[in-house]
């Protein structure tokens, strides 16, 4: 096998600045669009941050046509109405306001649009074709109101195989939005559990783009054009990675228990952006990995703060229910990078046993868990030992992520983890 020697560097340009959602009209004309699509989900279309982004556009001379029935937490069938609504107003621009739900959302009415096909075709193998984007897409601005995916800066769409029970996704360059806009007055009015969840997705973010296979472990592509968006962890990647680590760790709390302390919540926007430059880049693995049949196979839980209509386990919390059982588990890959990403968390480690790495780590992560009230792992939102069979299956088809784990992962591996993850405290 011939394993890779280059790596590359991509992300979206990044504008921040409290207020700067005024300019999107201004930095939509400068892409030459002129009929724009503003994507969103029903809580937020009538907010601040959609009413400033239409009336920015719209200053401009910019037809701004709003679609507002993103799904938190999208699915094939919420993607697939973006995509009908986006081919038929024929938009020559995009524009997300909200959460990566909304960002993501964007991104696939923009590729369907544009280069029409059955639906799998992009998606991810196993489960789609994993075609490769044909060509550029339209331009496309995303302007969070979270501090959490970074779908801002990468070429990432996640939603829900309905058929499946599970997440997928689409994964290409050729889905970062052109800009994103860093606006820190948009979070001010996020639920504590959104803030809470959406933050502990930027750690594990982090976390896992730090802890991934080395990019020059993975296999060579054939051509490189085939050479993926996750490509493992990298010198660049790292950089960004650490110090995105550094701010959350610091921020968090802090974001979350006082919406006003207005330095916390501008940090964990741009960590949640310096995040998304490092995973985007080098990949996320099994936390994310194991998190999409969390997600798809809830039965009747429903965070506080969500939309109360159907059964919903927030992605941030489904990814750092399992971290802590990962990173237990990877450690002995590379027990001093485990032990370097707990003391960019914090934790004095000086004198610390490379054989402990892996709970070091662990505890730093629950002992945040802890702090910000999520629940005591997989069982405090439904699931039994009974359900682990059925966790595996559905995380063994996710192989762009997985592939990324530090230790290669078996469906033995993985059931150990999970029984793991059923409790921390």
């Amino acid at each position: 096998m011939q394993f890779e020697t280059t790596f590359t560097m991509d992300t979206s340009s990044i504008k921040y600045g409290p207020g700067a959602t005024r300019e999107v009209g201004h930095d939509m004309r400068q892409l030459g669009a002129r009929r724009v699509m503003v994507v969103t989900d029903p809580r937020l279309a009538h907010s601040e941050p959609v009413e400033i982004t239409l009336a920015s556009l719209r200053e401009q001379g910019i037809d701004a046509v709003l679609f507002d029935q993103v799904r938190v937490e999208p699915t094939d069938l919420s993607f697939k109405e973006a995509i009908r609504f986006a081919t038929e107003g024929r938009f020559d621009g995009f524009v997300a306001v909200g959460g990566g739900s909304s960002i993501d959302t964007m991104k696939a009415a923009n590729l369907y649009s544009t280069y029409p096909a059955d639906f799998l075709a992009y998606v991810n193998p196993p489960i789609g074709e994993g075609r490769p984007v044909p060509g550029p897409l339209k331009p496309m601005i995303a302007i969070p109101t979270t501090a959490g995916t970074g779908s801002e800066t990468t070429g990432v769409a996640i939603f829900d195989l309905t058929e499946m029970h599970a997440k997928t996704g689409i994964r290409h360059r050729a889905l970062r939005p052109h800009l994103g806009i860093l606006d820190p007055e948009n979070t001010r009015t996020m639920p504590r559990m959104v803030a809470a969840c959406s933050g502990l997705d930027v750690l594990s973010h982090a976390l896992e783009s730090f802890t991934a296979l080395p990019y020059y472990r993975r296999p060579a592509p054939e051509r490189p054009e085939l050479r993926p968006a996750y490509q493992g962890a990298n010198p660049i990647s790292d950089i960004w990675a650490a110090q995105a680590i550094r701010m959350v760790s610091a921020h968090i709390v802090r974001a979350v228990e006082d919406p006003d302390d207005d330095e916390a919540r501008s940090q964990m926007i741009l960590a949640a952006a310096m995040a998304g430059v490092g995973f985007g880049n080098a990949g996320v693995h099994l936390p994310h990995g194991m998190s999409y049949p969390v997600s798809g196979m809830v039965r009747d839980y429903v965070a506080e703060g969500y939309p109360p209509d159907h059964p919903l386990v927030p992605h941030g919390m489904s990814v750092i229910l399992n971290a802590p059982a990962v990173f237990r588990w990877t450690a002995s890959a590379d027990p001093a990078r485990h032990l370097q990403a707990a003391e960019l968390m914090g934790v004095d480690v000086r004198g610390a046993a490379p054989e402990d790495a892996g709970t070091i780590l662990a505890d730093a992560i629950i002992r945040i868990m802890q702090r910000l009230g999520i629940p005591n792992g997989l069982s405090a939102i439904g699931y039994t030992p009974d359900d682990i069979d059925a966790l595996v299956a559905g995380t063994l088809p996710q192989r762009a992520v997985i592939g990324l784990s530090p230790r290669p992962v078996t469906a033995d591996d993985l059931r150990a983890i999970f029984l793991d993850a059923m409790r921390y405290w």
